[in-house]
This record gives C-alpha cells, structure tokens and sequence, in this order.
C-alpha cells in the first residue's frame, strides 16, 4: 500500500526535529522520501515499546505510534487508556518492501510482544492494550492469519494464539510526547520496560531465536510463498 496522502505526511513532518524549514516545506520533503513504501499497523500493548521494536529493523523508514481500533474520532490518550474510546495502542510502520517483506514485521511483532493474551499485555491490562495486525488488503491479511497458524501449530506458547486480525478503518497519530519516548525519555522507558516484563517474557519463550537475522526476510518474493 503506498504511502501517499499529504494529510498524514504533515502529520509526521511535525515528528521531525530539528528542522527549520517550513512546515510545508517539511512534509514535501518527507513525502518524497517516503515514495515507494509500504505502509503496516499493529498492535502489541504499550505502543513506546512496539514503535522501539520496529524502528530497530532494516527497511523501517518510519514508525507512528497511535490509536486504530475504536469507534471515536481523534481520540485522546487519556480516553484511550481508561478504555473509553474503544481504541487499542497502535503503531503504524513505513518499510520498503525490497528490504524487509511483510513477512518480516509480523516476525519482528512476535518477538515483542505476547500473542496468547488478548486482554492487555503484561502489566497494561484492558482491551486498549489489546494486540492486534490491522491489515490494509487482502494479502496482508493471508500472509498474517498464515503466520499466526503458524506460530499456533508450533507449540512455542501454553496458551493458544488469539491476537486479532481485523481490517485496518483508521489510525490517529498519538500527542507529541508520546513519539519516540524511548529516545527522549531512555531512563522512564527502561524503567518501564523492565518492570513491565514484557522482554524476560520474550527472552523466556524465544531463547537464542529471539535475534533474527531479518536478511532473510528482505527478498522482495518472501510474501508470495
């Protein structure tokens, strides 16, 4: 799905600092550096720590985090998080599909988050928190529903996998601070993160497998399997 709508673009050129050109000025250039690449949103709990996650990865130019999933229009995040909107945290990643394959990000989520629990994730309990895979068409949705059977027949969880596979409607970019955090706030995040115990989990049930060598996953014609 390519990412084209100047909207969205003015939008995340307000996440770029540092920069003293017009704010027009920024989004034209942001939008042509964006030209090509695909757009994907998911859901794993805390959206600090899935927007870390994805931004690790190769062939990631960009990830938002936000709110998808609810019914209510510009949601704020103290409404989202007392649970009032419907709305689950969410991030939503721009990646060029000739580095990483969708195929690629789904492996990446499964390795952030726990796709068994479908009420919160860790200590962020409630459906706001609830993992999901917003799929934009429908070879996003064969490749996740695949891969999620996958991961289910592999008997690596107790519990079987519920996270959900929903047609992605909207996505509400998150206030300003909430972008980055893990680089504008590393000692609140890290604090968070461990006590949280999203990564001991993720240590616990993938082991050495957890560090993925994503080269693997940048042939263009990984999806089409």
């Amino acid at each position: 799905m390519k990412f084209s709508m100047y909207g969205s673009l003015l939008a995340i050129a307000m996440l770029i600092s540092g920069c003293s050109q017009p704010l027009a000025n920024r989004a034209a250039s942001l939008e042509e550096e964006l030209q090509g690449l695909s757009v994907a949103t998911f859901a794993g709990g805390c959206f600090w720590c899935v927007e870390n996650g994805f931004e690790m990865l190769p062939g990631v130019k960009e990830a938002v985090s936000g709110y998808s999933g609810g019914v209510e229009k510009n949601p704020t995040y103290r409404k989202v998080a007392l649970g009032m909107t419907g709305h689950t945290e969410a991030v939503q990643v721009y990646y060029d599909p000739q580095v990483i394959s969708y195929t690629g990000l789904i492996q990446a989520l499964w390795r952030m988050m726990d796709p068994t629990d479908s009420r919160g994730q860790f200590y962020d309990r409630g459906r706001q928190y609830r993992p999901a895979i917003f799929y934009h068409d429908s070879e996003q949705k064969r490749i996740a529903e695949k891969l999620r059977t996958e991961l289910d027949a592999s008997g690596r969880y107790e519990d079987p996998v519920t996270i959900e596979i929903v047609p992605f409607t909207e996505f509400y970019q998150a206030e300003e601070k909430h972008q980055d955090y893990y680089k504008k706030n590393p000692v609140r995040y890290n604090f968070y993160t461990f006590n949280s115990g999203r990564y001991q989990f993720v240590d616990d049930v993938w082991g050495e497998e957890r560090h993925v060598d994503y080269t693997k996953y940048c042939d263009k014609h990984t999806d089409e399997i």
